[in-house]
């Protein structure tokens, strides 16, 4: 008897290759546009994780301090659950920010009453916030391998 995988075990699968290749954090929905919430993000992408929130710390935007709680949540999980491709419990100073990512998590639709009867549509938009942390040293060595890009800066 054939037994074929479901979606379930697909998803489950997924979320184990994740969590071996370094930890992850999401932020399911933040009142707050995603190109607001990308100028953030993209300040800290590629940096240390002290070296992230010493920045988040002295931005003087709103998505500041939601983007600087997820990273210590991912942080204490890696470090909590050993979510490094080795196995073992990583150090805090040694994470940096893999990947971190923004899109769109849907909007809120009213409507706001204007001259002769007419209503305008208004938008509040929302945000997802997607974050990987990996191995400082793991990055330094894919960076500097011989297979890496040939340009020169």
């Amino acid at each position: 008897m054939d037994t074929k995988p479901t979606q379930k075990n697909k998803r489950t699968t997924t979320s184990q290759e994740l969590i071996s290749n370094g930890a992850s954090a999401t932020l399911e929905s933040h009142n707050q546009t995603p190109r607001k919430v990308r100028l953030v993000t993209d300040l800290v992408k590629g940096k240390s994780v002290p070296a992230a929130l010493a920045a988040l710390q002295f931005l003087s935007k709103r998505a500041a301090a939601p983007v600087a709680k997820l990273i210590k949540s991912a942080a204490a999980s890696a470090s909590a659950e050993g979510g490094s491709a080795s196995g073992g419990k990583e150090k805090f100073e040694n994470l940096i920010v893999k990947n971190i990512t923004v899109e769109s998590a849907g909007m809120l639709k009213k409507y706001m009453p204007r001259a002769f009867g007419r209503a305008s549509l208004i938008r509040r938009r929302k945000s997802r916030i997607t974050l990987e942390l990996g191995n400082q040293k793991s990055e330094i060595r894919k960076k500097n391998s011989p297979t890496s890009d040939f340009r020169t800066p």
